[in-house]
């Protein structure tokens, strides 16, 4: 899933190198978190810039709906989505929680009123808005690769690229051997928060697969579990090398 919006107030660095653990999880400087030393500006933004996404989705989608009657309770909803912002300079963390805060009220909107099979298409109206917004970094299918594996970072997941099969413009997968997200679920509903679906994968799996068609490239995906946890493995092929070999989405 991100952040307030890398967009307008602080532009995204070109491909950073190093990878992280979010503080709910020890630190661990392995290769193969790349992000691990993201600054903590750059974890900011990103917060910022999925907000950005999944609120500017929803209105798109919801203007595409002409439903009226609703976008009044929307209108209401946006104000609480953006009550008491944190300062632009603010930690992670301040940021963080607006999204977490706005991801939860946003989908209990939709699912509400519209029921669980609508967030496909959230997700899609989403992607529209990531394409304008996500950088590109002239890398092919690694970009939408690298934005999975800098969220997978964000949440302090434990993630890889592949050591024999290194992203690439043509293909790149990224592997997420235990999903953070899910750690986050579980201490919000013990503490108890209402939790609308019942797995975060029916959303980010819908989203994720729009990013990566929305910047041009085919996506294919694997949910994992183990001894690791909750995990997912993605892949995002250009379409040409698609259509020779196209990977499946399970």
């Amino acid at each position: 899933m991100s952040d307030g919006h890398r967009s307008s107030e602080q532009p995204f660095r070109p491909a950073p190198r190093t990878a992280l653990l979010g503080a709910a999880l020890p630190r661990d400087d392995s290769p193969r978190s790349p992000y691990r030393s993201m600054p903590d500006t750059e974890r900011s933004a990103l917060w910022r810039q999925r907000l950005h996404e999944a609120e500017a989705g929803l209105t798109r989608y919801l203007v595409s709906l002409g439903d009226e009657v609703r976008l009044t309770a929307w209108f209401a909803l946006q104000a609480e989505l953006f009550a008491d912002l944190p300062a632009p300079d603010a930690p992670p963390y301040a940021w963080q929680r607006i999204f977490f805060r706005g991801q939860a009220l946003m989908e209990r909107f939709l699912v509400d009123r519209y029921g669980e099979q609508v967030l496909a298409d959230w997700a899609r109206a989403n992607a529209e808005v990531h394409r304008e917004v996500e950088t590109d970094h002239g890398r092919g299918a690694a970009d939408p690769i690298h934005r999975i594996a800098r969220q997978a970072e964000l949440y302090g997941s434990d993630y890889e690229f592949d050591d024999d099969d290194q992203p690439s413009a043509e293909h790149a997968a990224v592997t997420i051997t235990h999903c953070a997200i899910w750690d986050y679920r579980e201490q919000a509903r013990r503490n108890g928060v209402r939790l609308t679906l019942a797995s975060p994968c029916t959303y980010c799996t819908e989203a994720l697969s729009a990013n990566i068609r929305a910047k041009g490239f085919v996506p294919a995906h694997r949910l994992r579990g183990g001894p690791t946890g909750h995990g997912c493995r993605w892949e995002a092929t250009a379409p040409r090398q698609a259509g020779a070999d196209t990977p499946r989405e399970d």
